[in-house]
């Protein structure tokens, strides 16, 4: 089935094939075989590859990279891609495990290389989650897809490391990038016109997990989270608390579930402060194609939409 690439009012696309789940894309019989770890990265390397990739998600839409656990028909594909792509920052910390296993001989593409990381706020702490286990999630915060500027380098990596892979390939690339690098300018054009009416102090919003710091840090948006940046991370009692009474005493009145949590810590908030969830954020994945953001595009509009009216009508 063909859909647009770019997304939704933007532009309408190249068409090409979209990209598909966890299986192999439509794609020419000589198209290069590459892997992306999740289904966000996945949607950047169709938009630059276009037929000239055969691409594999590990990780599909509206699932959780923090618990993933490869299956041996995932681990083969990895072993026969040229190209694996991940976003790095400690985002998946089972992919070292997973080459090793998958005996992997091509190139390892980390896309957030050459962005500047935010710091993690819960570094050093280690997190139970009830199922045997903790652990720390890192020095930085992996979710720099939320910036789109950080997007646009994402964007260049892709297509220098096709470029290395494929050099007859090389100008084809090299233009889907161009030609979606100026769709992700017009998109932050969008984001930022879209808050330029809210006042700063009144653009507060409640998440679940701490995955938006980062469009926070580029749009001027302050996220309180439940969660720390790991979307499996356990809440503490007094945290909860802690939140819920900054919610009373700043009349805080936006709260978001997100695609990927549970969303009965954000119900259990939402009965303590007389809340109810004004909607739902896509943070760590996109959504099916049928859904309202199934490419990058379509969620960073679909988030800002759905943050902007939430904030404004606080």
């Amino acid at each position: 089935m063909k859909r647009r690439i770019f997304g939704r009012g933007l532009v309408a696309g190249l068409g090409l094939a979209g990209v598909g789940g966890a299986a192999w894309a439509t794609a020419t019989p000589a198209a290069l075989p590459v892997v992306a770890s999740f289904s966000i990265l996945g949607d950047l390397v169709q938009q630059v590859g276009g037929e000239r990739v055969q691409l594999t998600q590990l990780i599909g839409p509206d699932s959780d990279a923090h618990v993933f656990q490869p299956r041996p028909a995932q681990a083969r594909l990895v072993g026969q891609a040229r190209l694996v792509f991940s976003n790095g920052l400690g985002f998946e910390g089972w992919m070292p495990r997973l080459l090793r296993s998958a005996n992997f001989r091509g190139q390892h593409v980390v896309l957030s290389r050459g962005i500047e990381p935010l710091r993690n706020p819960g570094h050093g702490h280690r997190h139970g989650h009830g199922h045997g286990h903790g652990h720390d999630h890192g020095e930085h915060d992996p979710h720099a897809w939320q910036n789109v500027a950080h997007v646009r380098v994402y964007v260049r990596n892709i297509a220098d490391a096709l470029c290395a892979a494929d050099a007859a390939g090389c100008d084809f690339y090299r233009q889907r990038a161009q030609a979606y690098d100026a769709v992700l300018a017009q998109l932050d054009d969008y984001i930022r016109a879209a808050w330029a009416p809210i006042e700063v102090a009144q653009r507060r919003v409640i998440v679940a997990h701490d995955a938006f710091a980062y469009y926070g840090q580029a749009y001027n948006v302050r996220f309180m989270a439940a969660r720390g940046v790991s979307a499996d991370s356990e809440p503490t009692a007094r945290g909860i608390a802690r939140l819920v009474q900054q919610i009373r005493e700043e009349r805080i009145r936006a709260l978001f579930v997100e695609n990927v949590t549970d969303p009965r810590l954000i119900e259990q908030i939402g009965r303590e402060t007389g809340l109810r969830p004004a909607g739902r954020l896509y943070s760590d994945a996109l959504s099916a194609p049928d859904g309202t953001a199934p490419t990058y595009v379509d969620m960073l509009r679909h988030n800002t939409l759905a943050l902007t009216r939430a904030v404004a009508a606080a």
